[in-house]
């Protein structure tokens, strides 16, 4: 996300600085804070809005589909984060003129004609606008208000950010267009805007979407369902740790879900599914066999080929966390591949009641290098940070390859880059989307 996104605000408000030096000196505190608070804020919206396509060509230097989608939230706080300071900006000029007198030269400006008209229209629409973008922020910050709802509301969007393009594009200064600042928001006005259209129109994603049916049902445990799929030659195949977009309803919409089975090339693709939500929930008893999905992917970089081969590697499933697991196991046995010495640790609630204890250690025993640990927390076993290091030699080289509860992941993770361990990477997932 910082890859990304500093880099990214630190172009933006570079250019508006250099704005500054070529139109005759600084203006006063408020033009500038109006004006940088304005542009930082669309010109993250329009970042937000080109990432929403989910482009396949950002992923393997983001880091995935996952990462671009927390990249895209977090940029979209920020922007409102700027909107808001924008607005409380423009709130105070009646308090500035009272205390210091003068007029802003923003305001001093005088225009005629169409151009008159248009900045009037788009000085409304623009606080209209930013009304509907706090109300949109707050809504998505609110966790518990239902997703099924909430995406009805995100899929408006796009309709916002055209509004907010309009404001912007109107309300700049005019000298802006013949400056690389103008250019560049020309620039990301055109991109933002072509998201939206798209966005509004449904396309994205729909060329990586592929239709087909539901091939079996299991519950292997009560709050788990698998299920597998039937997408046929369509499905031009997968690696093993990637996920896809589930939609097995069209107004519960799509989700994200790990594919926990190796390619087998004939299109046969398996899910292991938790009850997280309300859709997922007795999810077994709300699908059936034969009923047609779509499936959109495959997504994400979470790919055992691009590990470190110096480093040791260190496995850490936890929960349903271990599906990439399950799949980077059964593709390597299907090509008879070698795979490299491994620490395997898999957390669960109850190892006796869990059949993905059986599962994995069937894979394990085909493959002497993986060091296969059961840490089962109805027994007081819990996986730390101290734990881990303790089991490495000091000052060797390790990477560390998680997927489970972010909470876990999380402490995992500062407390292995504060230890004596030499952490090369730590790789995880983020599939908290909204």
């Amino acid at each position: 996300m910082i890859r990304l996104i500093l880099p990214f605000v630190l172009v933006v408000t570079g250019l508006w600085a250099w704005s500054l030096a070529t139109t005759g000196g600084p203006w006063s505190v408020y033009d500038q804070g109006l004006l940088l608070s304005g542009w930082l804020s669309i010109a993250l919206l329009s970042l937000t809005m080109m990432l929403a396509l989910r482009p396949a060509w950002l992923e393997r230097p983001l880091g995935g589909l996952d990462k671009i989608y927390r990249t895209h939230k977090w940029a979209g706080i920020l922007a409102v984060t700027f909107a808001a300071a924008h607005w409380l900006i423009e709130m105070g000029d009646d308090a500035i003129e009272e205390i210091f007198g003068g007029i802003s030269r923003l305001d001093d400006l005088h225009y005629s004609g169409l151009i008159e008209v248009m900045r009037d229209a788009a000085e409304e629409v623009g606080e209209f606008a930013i009304y509907l973008l706090f109300a949109m922020l707050l809504i998505t910050l609110w966790r518990k208000f239902p997703y099924r709802y909430w995406r009805y509301l995100h899929r408006a969007m796009p309709a916002l950010y055209l509004l907010l393009a309009f404001h912007a594009a109107w309300l700049a200064p005019l000298d802006w267009w013949r400056q690389p600042i103008g250019w560049l928001m020309a620039a990301l006005l055109a991109g933002g805007s072509l998201a939206s259209v798209l966005s509004l129109a449904g396309r994205v994603g729909r060329h990586r979407q592929v239709q087909g049916t539901i091939a079996s049902i299991d519950t292997p445990e009560p709050n788990i369902t698998e299920v597998t799929l039937d997408l046929g030659q369509a499905w031009k195949g997968h690696k093993p740790g990637q996920f896809a977009l589930v939609t097995f309803n069209k107004l519960e919409g799509s989700h994200p879900f790990t594919i926990a089975s190796a390619d087998g090339g004939d299109g046969q693709v398996t899910f292991l599914i938790k009850s997280l939500g309300d859709f997922t929930r007795n999810l077994a008893h709300k699908i059936r066999v034969g009923q047609r999905v779509t499936v959109e992917g495959p997504y994400g970089c979470f790919d055992f080929n691009r590990r470190n081969r110096k480093a040791h590697q260190i496995w850490i499933a936890g929960g349903i966390g271990v599906t990439p697991f399950l799949a980077w196991l059964e593709a390597a046995g299907a090509a008879n591949q070698p795979t490299p010495e491994a620490d395997l640790h898999y957390c669960t609630r109850n190892a006796s009641r869990d059949p993905m204890v059986e599962r994995l250690q069937a894979l394990c025993r085909d493959f002497p290098g993986i060091r296969l640990q059961i840490h089962d927390s109805s027994k007081g076993e819990s996986l730390s940070a101290e734990t881990l290091s303790a089991n490495e030699l000091l000052g060797a080289r390790a990477e560390v390859w998680f997927c489970g509860p972010a909470g876990l992941g999380q402490a995992l993770e500062r407390g292995l880059r504060a230890a004596p361990l030499r952490l090369s990477r730590f790789h995880k997932e983020a599939f908290q989307f909204r």
